[in-house]
């Protein structure tokens, strides 16, 4: 069964929509919402935000409704980010007809997005870390189990992979 918390309505963008962007993680309590509150900070720093639609998911159903993980709210605000509002919910089939970029935080979030990806997505379903080619890396690591520093890396992470795709997207192009 698919769990799906409704967020507020946002205000219809005031220009056309250049993107729509899906953040995907395990449980949209620690990875995503923290690509979710950089993205959307990068985006309103460039002037893009009323272009773009920025969500996160999860691919389980364990924390829906629940607030991002504290140790992710606090390493968050000491970087200028905003994840207290955000609320878990689960990845839906609708998600497909609503996103243009699907993104995974880790290799097994993206198989578990493939397999629930409809014949005929025209969208991108792929890892974040992909648009950051020269950081190394193509997952972002789970910190939920870890330390202080696994919230840390993925804010370092997240903040460099989400400023090359804000430029991909800010450069026109349609997909990587």
């Amino acid at each position: 069964m698919v769990h799906a918390v409704r967020r507020a309505a946002r205000p219809v963008p005031a220009k056309p929509v250049l993107a729509s962007v899906l953040f995907v993680c395990m449980g949209n309590i620690c990875r995503s919402p923290t690509a979710e509150a950089v993205f959307r900070e990068q985006a309103k720093r460039a002037g893009m935000l009323d272009q773009l639609v920025i969500e996160s998911a999860g691919i389980g159903d364990w924390h829906v409704g629940q607030a991002p993980d504290d140790r992710a709210i606090t390493h968050a605000r000491r970087r200028g980010y905003d994840l207290g509002p955000l609320r878990a919910r689960q990845v839906c089939r609708e998600d497909f007809a609503r996103f243009d970029y699907i993104l995974a935080m880790d290799l097994r979030n993206l198989r578990d997005l493939k397999a629930l990806m409809p014949p005929g997505y025209g969208g991108y379903v792929g890892l974040l870390l992909d648009f950051a080619p020269r950081l190394g890396l193509r997952e972002v690591p789970d910190p939920y189990f870890g330390s202080a520093e696994g919230f840390e890396t993925v804010l370092e992470l997240t903040e460099r992979a989400c400023e090359a795709l804000l430029a991909h997207i800010g450069n026109g192009r349609s997909r990587v």
